[in-house]
């Protein structure tokens, strides 16, 4: 599975940005999409996931203010709102991919720069 992420950029405080993740390869396989960040110094963590059923997970920093979309087994969204300068973080789309085992791919992360 490859993913394609785009759509960071530079945002004021209050703004919206809006992520796409296209998926190619394997897609068949795809068990679940997601988004991960990661802060200068800081580990990688969860921001939402949804799998093939629609469920949706979201870490509680961003809920009310982040929604995570699919509109087939291709293409996820991240629909940021509500941006804060804690927001700011290198994202990284992520599915969960594989025949029987499931196993982590990653797509190159896009930086979302939130000023205050």
């Amino acid at each position: 599975v490859q993913l394609q992420a785009s759509g960071g950029g530079l945002v004021q405080a209050g703004g919206s940005l809006r992520l796409s993740c296209a998926a190619s390869g394997s897609i068949f396989s795809i068990a679940s999409m997601g988004w991960f960040r990661q802060a200068p110094g800081k580990q990688r963590e969860l921001v939402a996931s949804i799998n093939n059923s629609g469920w949706t997970n979201y870490a509680d920093s961003v809920k009310g203010r982040f929604t995570i979309s699919r509109d087939n087994a291709v293409n996820t969204y991240l629909q940021m709102n509500g941006l804060k300068p804690e927001d700011t973080a290198i994202y990284y789309c992520n599915a969960m991919a594989g025949s029987v085992v499931k196993s982590p791919y990653w797509g190159q992360g896009t930086l979302v720069t939130v000023s205050s």
